[in-house]
């Protein structure tokens, strides 16, 4: 009876060790600490589908942080994009992720998406890149501005998505009835780069670092990016903290002979405000002082720097690990 009860106490505490939330492993064993004592720590990181930049992104750091930080256990994971990242960290199955800023306000204040489901302990690690939004129409659509698409057949992304917000935001702002007044296509990007090289439909939001191969490809095909109007942009400017006039310089894409202006939204690196001070400041550390060897895989990471890391944020709250590294550099 003794050793059947024995076993058993060694399951549940497998169990325990293999389940337990999130992220110090503290069960008990001396490998739970490294050299200077600090307890093991698990980072689950998703990032969004597999096949896009951002899971490389992902990968590309934890990675990093495997092999720099002797207490750090990080993974990637691929997932349904920012608004399942920001819910997987209000619920405490991931530990970090990234999200365009504007998505985190949301989770942040409980607004849009995440309407009754306000995130107050979200915290900010790093401001990342600008994602710019990249219009694009067929040459024989005939539209010239944001305007231009009422009645015309659009593709809008998934719905309910970030992308889609981008939608509905800048449609309005251009005085549209949302999504009234197109006839939308909730469609991914490959699949709307496909439509439009077709002609099936005459436009297509896609959000994305650049170069983006959704717009590669249109581009090769005869269709060109719309340029968003400076009225359109400071109305958006003016109602929502998080986007800034974006320059897609010439020649970025086949056949794009002139800049296009646009607008765009920084990425961001999050966390919740329950993860170790000490945890964060040492990812924050990492990643800044190894920011040049991640740039050489990562093209979204090159010429990034620390100054800028907490600019354009949306007035969040830095992590308290990460505000301590950017004080020790004088950033802040």
């Amino acid at each position: 009876m003794k050793k059947i009860l024995s076993i058993a106490s060694i399951l549940i505490l497998v169990t325990f060790c293999v389940f337990a939330g999130g992220s110090k492993e503290t069960c008990g064993s001396k490998e739970t600490a490294d050299s200077d004592g600090h307890p093991k720590v698990i980072i689950r990181f998703p990032t969004a589908g597999a096949s896009g930049a951002l899971y490389s992104v992902g990968a590309a750091i934890t990675n990093m942080w495997n092999t720099r930080i002797p207490f750090v256990k990080a993974s990637s994971q691929a997932s349904a994009g920012g608004i399942d990242n920001l819910n997987q960290i209000a619920d405490g199955e991931s530990q970090v992720s990234i999200a365009i800023s504007s998505n985190c306000w949301q989770s942040f204040n409980g607004t849009d998406s995440f309407e009754g489901r306000a995130n107050p302990n979200l915290r900010v690690i790093a401001g990342l890149y600008l994602n710019p939004n990249q219009v694009v129409v067929t040459s024989r659509s005939g539209i010239k501005t944001l305007a231009d698409v009422k009645g015309k057949h659009f593709a809008v992304a998934a719905s309910g998505s970030s992308v889609e917000g981008e939608c509905r935001n800048h449609f309005t702002a251009a005085g549209l009835k949302y999504p009234d007044d197109i006839r939308a296509e909730y469609i991914s990007f490959s699949d709307s780069a496909e439509l439009l090289g077709n002609g099936q439909i005459d436009g297509a939001w896609i959000m994305s670092g650049i170069p983006a191969s959704a717009v590669s490809q249109t581009l090769s095909s005869g269709c060109r990016l719309l340029d968003i109007e400076e009225e359109t942009i400071s109305k958006l400017k003016s109602e929502y903290p998080w986007y800034v006039t974006y320059t897609i310089p010439a020649g970025s894409y086949p056949n794009q002979n002139e800049d296009v202006r646009t607008t765009a939204i920084k990425m961001v690196m999050f966390c919740s405000a329950e993860l170790d001070e000490e945890t964060v400041y040492m990812l924050t550390k990492t990643l800044w002082e190894n920011i040049g060897e991640l740039g050489q895989s990562q093209g979204n990471l090159r010429g990034l720097t620390a100054e800028e890391a907490v600019r354009d944020i949306a007035g969040l709250p830095l992590h308290d690990g990460a505000k301590r590294y950017y004080s020790e550099i004088g950033v802040l």
